[in-house]
C-alpha cells in the first residue's frame, strides 16, 4: 500500500486538518489517523491518499458502466482503487469498497503510472473510467490524468457523495457520469448506506447543470426501496431535472449484508419501468431481467427501435447523427 500526497483538505485551529473531499468532513487530529473512507490519512501537516492506485485494469464496453446514451460501442479502460465513503449493505463489490472495515479484506491495488495509463488508453482508443469502487476517492488521480493529456475522456460510476468544493474542481475533468441514486428518503438512505442523501441530490442537479452527460442507476431492493411510493419519488426527482435523463433500474442480487432478501422479480422491474414512463421519463432501462426490450433504446415519438444491445455491449445503432431516422426526433445523448 503506497500513500501519495492528497489535495482537498484545509488546516484548522488546534493543529487539526479537515478533509474537504466528501461530506463526512473528517477531522484529523493525530498523525497517521485514517478517515472514514479508510484510504485517506494524515501525515504531518498534510493528508495522503492511497488511491493513486488500481486493483483492476479492464477494457470494457461503455454500456457496462452503464452508459447507454454516451458514445455507444466506445471502449473504456476501467480502474478501481479499494475504498468507499458509504457502507452500502447490498454492495456487489464489497471486497473492494469495504477495505479497512472488514479485517478479511486486504489491500489489492498497485500504484499506477500516469503516462503508462494514458498510453494504454490512447493505443486502445479508449476512455478512462472509474468504477467498481468509489471514483471520487480517486479525485487526485482523476485530476492528474485530465491535466496530463486533454485528449483523454474520463467517466465515473459514482455514488455522488462529494462536497461542492471538490465537485467544482472535478467537473471540468469529467465527460460522463452514471450516478447511483438508491432512494431520496433520508431515513432509508442512512439505513442502507450510512450517509445522508441530500449531498447526492445536490450533486445530481449540479452535474446535469454543468453539462456533464448524466445517467442514473437505482438498485430495486425488495423490502427497502421497491414500493411504489419510493420508486415514484425517485422518478419524479429525476423528471424534475430532466425527463431525458436515462434511468437504469438494477436488479438486486442478494449479497453482502442483505443475503436474506430475495432477488428483484422481473414482474416488479417491469412495473417500475411502466411507472417511470407514466411519471414522464423517456428512457428507462433494465439490463438483464427483461431481455433485449429492457436494454434497447426506442424513439419516444414514433416508437421505432433505434439502438439494440446485448448484455455485453452494443449490437446495432440506427441513429442518424443523433436523430431518429424514421421521424427525425433528436435523441438526447452524446453520439
Amino acid at each position: 500500500m503506497q500513500w501519495t500526497k492528497a489535495s482537498f483538505y484545509q488546516p484548522q485551529k488546534h493543529d487539526r486538518l479537515l478533509c474537504r473531499l466528501c461530506p463526512h468532513a473528517c477531522v484529523f487530529t493525530t498523525d497517521k489517523a485514517v478517515g472514514l473512507c479508510q484510504v485517506r490519512r494524515r501525515h504531518g501537516q498534510c493528508l495522503e491518499t492511497a488511491t493513486f492506485a488500481t486493483a483492476v485494469q479492464n477494457l470494457d464496453a461503455i454500456e457496462r458502466k452503464p452508459l447507454y446514451h454516451y458514445k455507444p460501442g466506445a471502449k473504456v479502460l476501467t480502474l478501481a482503487a479499494p475504498g468507499c465513503q458509504l457502507r452500502c449493505r447490498y454492495c456487489q463489490n464489497y471486497r473492494l469498497s469495504q477495505f479497512g472495515r472488514l479485517p478479511e479484506i486486504g489491500w489489492q491495488a498497485k500504484p499506477v503510472d500516469i503516462q503508462s495509463l494514458i498510453a494504454t488508453a490512447l493505443n486502445q482508443q479508449a476512455m478512462i473510467g472509474f468504477s467498481y469502487s468509489e471514483p471520487s476517492l480517486a479525485a487526485e488521480l482523476t485530476l492528474a490524468l485530465a491535466q496530463a493529456d486533454q485528449r483523454l475522456e474520463i467517466i465515473w460510476k459514482t455514488n455522488g457523495f462529494l462536497t461542492a468544493a471538490a465537485r467544482q474542481q472535478l467537473v471540468p475533468c469529467l465527460a460522463a457520469i452514471n450516478l447511483d441514486l438508491k432512494t431520496i428518503n433520508q431515513q432509508q438512505h442512512v439505513a442502507l448506506t450510512g450517509a445522508p442523501v441530500k449531498p447526492i441530490l445536490a450533486n445530481l442537479r449540479a452535474f446535469y447543470q454543468a453539462g456533464i452527460w448524466l445517467e442514473i442507476s437505482t438498485p430495486i431492493i425488495p423490502e427497502i426501496n421497491a414500493d411504489t411510493d419510493s420508486l415514484q419519488q425517485i422518478a419524479a426527482t429525476i423528471y424534475a431535472i430532466s425527463p431525458d435523463i436515462p434511468w437504469h433500474l438494477l436488479r438486486f442480487t442478494p449479497e453482502f449484508q442483505l443475503r436474506h432478501l430475495p432477488p428483484t422479480s422481473p414482474a416488479l422491474l417491469n412495473q417500475a419501468v411502466q411507472m417511470a414512463h407514466q411519471v414522464g421519463l423517456k428512457y428507462v432501462y433494465v439490463e438483464r431481467a427483461l431481455g433485449p426490450s429492457g436494454r434497447n433504446t426506442g424513439c419516444p415519438q414514433c416508437h421505432r427501435e433505434l439502438i439494440s444491445r446485448t448484455i455485453w455491449g452494443i449490437q446495432h445503432n440506427r441513429l442518424n447523427q443523433g436523430h431518429c431516422p424514421d421521424c427525425g426526433l433528436k435523441i438526447p445523448g452524446r453520439w
